[in-house]
């Protein structure tokens, strides 16, 4: 193995070692951060300088991308009349590897006097910072994978994951669902994934092929080829689904060498066929597809009566993937 190599392994080793390092540290603490920053009404401010701050735009960013409002404020810009975006009912999140920080000291008596909380990421629990706020979470690391254990890398690297799992544990408090994420992505693949329902790409009405199981083949293949979907759904005397008939099927009584003429619709259907709820996501549909390796997918009501056909084709129009 070639030194860069070796030194890029070395690397990687001693930062997911950082991140293992804060496991044992998860304690009442880390439950009681996530309390307080449930439990504000006003936002998150995040704050931090140098790498530090850098850290803080992304917890930030994943913060307010989660449901949690969040943004990040810079400590030199907040003593210059940018403390003006903090409000009492808001909560500041503070990074700080020293937690001896000029500049994050400086911030202090303001928010003090709003009585706005802090919760404090630092690699050292008894500095300055750690006795002004509330809530202190250690992130300290063993060592820096830089080579001369100087440049800020584990410990960052430890603060963005330690940051990630917060954001987390608010999104399972908060409860957010798909829906509620794609609302705060709607340009981007996740959301369009995510607020596509069956509903809103199923073809309904007299859309649905639809066949009774007594009919003769004839009709059924007949009523295949006027909606163009495929496949027919079959139903019994009261209009449940019984099952479906597919091109496939017809290719494979073919080769059966079964006489199609002579069949009704209810014998040469597939019984028990795959079926989807309209509220069901849209992408839930296309992942049953692929598994059992179909293209349609049948709607069914709470009576088991057909009520629309969603296609693969239908799902790839709307750029769902």
């Amino acid at each position: 193995m070639s030194d860069v190599r070796r030194l890029a392994e070395r690397v990687l080793r001693v930062e997911a070692d950082a991140i293992l390092g804060l496991i044992p540290k998860l304690d009442e603490r880390f439950e009681r951060a996530v309390d307080l920053l449930h439990g504000r009404s006003g936002r998150v401010i995040v704050t931090g300088i140098g790498k530090s701050g850098l850290i803080g735009r992304k917890i930030a960013a994943t913060l307010a991308s989660t449901g949690t409002p969040a943004y990040f404020l810079h400590p030199a810009e907040g003593v210059h009349g940018d403390l003006g975006m903090v409000a009492r009912g808001d909560v500041v999140l503070v990074l700080s590897n020293s937690g001896e920080t000029d500049e994050v000291l400086a911030i202090l008596p303001p928010l003090k006097r709003l009585g706005v909380p802090l919760v404090l990421f630092t690699g050292n629990p008894t500095s300055t910072l750690a006795r002004q706020c509330e809530v202190v979470l250690d992130v300290s690391v063993a060592e820096e994978a830089c080579p001369m254990n100087l440049a800020p890398t584990s410990s960052s690297t430890a603060a963005l994951a330690a940051g990630d799992a917060l954001a987390m544990a608010l999104l399972d408090r908060r409860g957010l669902r798909p829906e509620d994420y794609a609302a705060l992505h709607p340009r981007g693949t996740l959301g369009w994934r995510a607020l596509f329902k069956v509903a809103d790409l199923m073809h309904t009405g007299d859309a649905v092929p639809r066949v009774g199981e007594d009919v003769p083949m004839r009709e059924a293949i007949a009523e295949m080829t006027r909606k163009r979907k495929g496949m027919t759904t079959v139903v019994d005397g009261a209009g449940r689904l019984v099952g479906v008939i597919t091109d496939g099927d017809l290719r494979r009584l073919h080769l059966k060498a079964k006489a199609l003429r002579t069949l009704r619709a209810g014998e040469a259907a597939t019984r028990q066929p795959k079926v989807i709820a309209a509220d069901d996501l849209a992408f839930k549909a296309l992942e049953v597809m692929e598994s059992f390796e179909i293209t349609s997918l049948v709607i069914v009501d709470g009576e088991q009566r057909p009520v629309g056909v969603i296609h693969m084709h239908d799902i790839l129009r709307a750029k769902i993937v």
